[in-house]
């Protein structure tokens, strides 16, 4: 353990609960989001944006979170971060009416984005040999149990209807902790060191986040809006203008990253063998799991009547499947490693499928939702496959995207399966999620179209076909060979606790979640031999 660690277990307790926060309140609103409908006379629009409004705000600041970390000190983002999400948790929970909830949601995912990156961070670099093993397996703990206590909180809270104050609790319930937490984290946390100059200055790209912001909102925003609005012409130029506007967003990365600046996103890191396919397939799957999440919260208490506690327990058989699969699928034989994405997704289909049939409940429900838990679980191995080929130096890029890419496919998955629903449920019918569940199950086939990054642990390892690795990147050492693996993937050097010294670069490592948890993807432990 590291001296530079002070009080080291306070200090992990602080900085999880910070996390376990953040987790908490996604899961919490999901099972509130029906009485939060009553409550307000908030439509299906409106309620897709209580959920997707803090997405939005999450992914788009995720990576700039990351980086005034490094620039600012990780502690005093952290503090900021912490006090930011406990006022907006404090304004939606004293929200008067549903626009104004919208608002305080986007103010809370900001404040979640300079919160989150900052606690891997402080855990990589306030950590070392056994204590960090020890951090690590705590913080997957954390990530693991987040969506199952905010599922059954969610449910307890709501269902007491505390003094009367109905969903209000799901959000009041962070104040203390987070007053709590900015009180004792400059106590417990040491302050950073100062940055080391030598390695040149970091930049946030504000220009790629000015271009980044807008262009969400013009495509998400119809998609949620259009149905209620009766798709007038406004919303198809909305639409196109905000895929016009992704685009120009592509090209500035790019020219950003040719420049020699930091790019909001590094584009760069597309060129490694698996991450296009990775990303699409991770990208559909998080559309299906986002959609699963908003349609069968609503679809459980406005269609069967289901109170949010058993609304929030029905959650439970999924969530705690998810966490065991996303936990233990690194325990199977390494050798049918490069067969779980496949085997992920067709759980996920048969759940999916299972529950278009069983959506009025029953046995066949339950089980349904378990497989769907497990398929999900085992399909989080894609995300540690699709960084195998990724060079360590672009481990932090590679990590941001695909957690970007988690949040924006979520964020689609509640406009437009939302969307579909909503439709099909007005008025209330139990066969809209039957429906709905058939399109979920479609988009989880799509995703299962794409083949595994990780090869087969038979023949020679994979190669880079470029000359030297990557272009525009330096030829680097052989690796030691009693590092390769069978496959020809290389382990990166260890500390005592087995970990790689590959910098997260402020974003979290193990990445954010699935809804800010339940995966983990280790960049820290996998690396390849591109000059093999």
């Amino acid at each position: 353990m590291t001296a530079r660690a002070g009080r080291p277990w306070p200090m992990l307790a602080v900085l999880l609960a910070g996390q376990f926060m953040g987790l908490l309140d996604l899961y919490i609103v999901n099972v509130a989001i029906p009485r939060i409908g009553a409550d307000l006379g908030a439509s299906g629009a409106a309620l897709q944006l209580v959920v997707g409004g803090y997405i939005i705000a999450y992914a788009t600041l995720l990576i700039t979170g990351a980086r005034l970390g490094e620039l600012y000190g990780r502690r005093r983002m952290y503090v900021i971060g912490v006090a930011g999400f406990t006022a907006g948790s404090l304004l939606c929970g004293l929200a008067p009416d549903v626009g104004t909830l919208i608002a305080f949601r986007f103010v809370q995912g900001a404040a979640a984005a300079v919160m989150v990156p900052q606690i891997m961070s402080v855990i990589q670099t306030r950590f070392t040999g056994r204590a960090r093993a020890t951090a690590l397996s705590a913080y997957t703990a954390v990530l693991s149990a987040g969506s199952v206590v905010g599922l059954a909180l969610g449910g307890v809270l709501v269902g007491a209807d505390l003094a009367g104050t109905g969903w209000r609790p799901v959000f009041l319930v962070n104040v203390p902790v987070g007053v709590l937490l900015t009180l004792v984290v400059p106590r417990l946390v040491p302050a950073d060191a100062p940055p080391d100059r030598a390695r040149g200055p970091r930049r946030l790209d504000l220009r790629g986040l000015a271009l980044a912001l807008p262009a969400t909102l013009l495509v998400v925003l119809p998609l949620v809006l259009g149905r209620e609005a009766g798709w007038p012409m406004w919303t198809y130029a909305s639409m196109a203008a905000g895929i016009v506007l992704a685009a120009v967003f592509v090209v500035a990365q790019r020219r950003t990253a040719a420049r020699g600046d930091d790019p909001l996103l590094n584009l760069d890191v597309l060129r490694a063998a698996g991450m296009p396919s990775g990303l699409t397939t991770l990208m559909a799957l998080m559309v299906s799991y986002g959609g699963f999440l908003f349609t069968f919260a609503v679809h459980l208490q406005g269609v069967l009547g289901e109170s949010p506690l058993r609304a929030g327990l029905t959650f439970l058989p999924m969530a705690a499947a998810f966490g065991l699969g996303s936990f233990y699928w690194r325990r199977l034989p390494g050798r049918v490693h490069h067969l779980l994405p496949s085997a992920g997704l067709a759980l996920s289909v048969l759940g999916t499928a299972a529950l278009a049939v069983s959506a009025t409940g029953g046995p066949v429900m339950w089980a349904a939702l378990l497989v769907y838990g497990a398929g999900l679980g085992v399909s989080t191995s894609l995300l540690t496959h699709a960084l195998v080929h990724v060079p360590p130096a672009r481990a932090a890029d590679a990590s941001g995207l695909l957690t970007t890419t988690m949040q924006f496919g979520q964020l689609g998955g509640v406009a437009v399966f939302g969307a579909v629903f909503l439709a099909l449920a007005d008025p209330p019918r139990p066969e809209a999620m039957g429906v709905t569940a058939w399109w979920l199950a479609l988009a989880a086939a799509a995703a299962r179209r794409a083949r595994s990054p990780w090869p087969a642990p038979h023949g020679p390892g994979p190669r880079d076909p470029r000359p030297n690795g990557s272009a525009g990147s330096a030829p680097g050492p052989r690796a030691d060979p009693a590092l390769r693996t069978p496959a020809g993937i290389v382990r990166e050097p260890r500390d005592a606790a087995g970990a790689s010294p590959v910098a997260s670069g402020g974003v979290a490592s193990p990445a954010d979640g699935l809804c800010h948890g339940g995966v983990t993807v280790d960049v820290r432990l996998w690396g390849v031999n591109r000059h093999a």
